[in-house]
């Protein structure tokens, strides 16, 4: 079965054809790493200008004089070790709840098919309808007095894992993937004497490696630019994460200082994503094929 494109193979394969055909290519690839890089680019220079430069109408596209103090007063002046540290805790607390609960919940509706499965799965979903910002004042309402025992959640890590736990993408998504897995696996492992609780862990988990990697960047990710509900969560300030402390501490301080401290604050996600893009183009191809 023969595959039509814009551009015949025999035009290609013409000298003029090739030539033609690599340089459009070139000429694209390179403009969408431009339009993608140069922001990028432009808040890390932007850092090392100084206050007037940076300011300057038009702007210049190369500092001047490159300073790296602003770097350094942003670790300084806005104590951006306490607010980074916290920021890990309550993303990494948020990922592990996340991941545990939700994979537990994803397992049972896929392969353990309870009692009115599908309606529960149904329920879960349409909380997908509904305006994040419409459950703000009644999660608030929770957090601030927790039902039955209590207590408060306010300027306490468990008021950002608990709720991050109620994601119903990252449950569907496992849950997709579940039902991708070979039944053959799960019945020999059954025959083997492997446990409900034993297949999840031996079988289960190890396959789905390339799903556990995206949800636990949509996890991560989501919870370390979330602004909002740490806003309401943290009255605290040596308590709040880095995206409200940005935003705290932006009074009296200079551009070229804040724009260094957004370029600090994003490196730990540039990285953890190049770390383990290779997991999450796989989980993202993954869930489009039949296991």
């Amino acid at each position: 079965m023969s595959t039509r494109t814009l551009i015949s193979p025999a035009t290609l394969a013409r000298p003029r054809g090739k030539a033609l055909y690599w340089t459009v290519f070139t000429a694209v690839v390179a403009l969408f790493a431009i339009a993608f890089l140069f922001p990028v680019y432009w808040m890390a220079s932007g850092a090392m200008k100084s206050p007037d430069e940076i300011a300057r109408t038009p702007p210049t596209f190369v500092p001047e004089h490159w300073h790296l103090s602003g770097y350094t007063d942003a670790w300084d002046l806005m104590q951006l070790p306490l607010h980074l540290w916290n920021t890990v805790v309550q993303a990494a607390g948020a990922w592990a709840f996340q991941l545990v609960f939700c994979t537990a919940a994803a397992y049972a509706l896929s392969k353990l098919r309870p009692a009115f499965g599908k309606v529960v799965l149904g329920g879960i979903l349409a909380t997908l309808m509904v305006p994040a910002q419409a459950l703000v004042v009644p999660k608030y309402l929770t957090a601030a007095d927790l039902p039955l025992i209590h207590t408060s959640l306010l300027n306490d890590p468990l008021g950002i894992w608990l709720p991050a736990v109620a994601n119903a993408f990252n449950l569907y998504l496992l849950k997709r993937f579940f039902d991708q897995l070979p039944r053959d696996v799960l019945e020999a492992a059954e025959i083997d004497g492997a446990g409900k609780l034993r297949t999840l862990w031996s079988v289960v988990l190890p396959m789905s490696r390339p799903v556990l990697g995206v949800v636990s960047i949509f996890a991560l990710v989501s919870v370390w630019q979330d602004f909002l509900w740490p806003l309401m969560v943290f009255s605290d300030t040596d308590k709040q994460p880095i995206s409200v402390a940005l935003v705290q501490l932006s009074q009296n301080i200079q551009l070229t200082v804040l724009v260094a401290a957004m370029v600090i604050a994003s490196i730990p996600m540039v990285a953890l994503f190049l770390l383990f893009q290779r997991h999450i183009i796989a989980g993202i191809s993954a869930g489009s094929t039949k296991g």
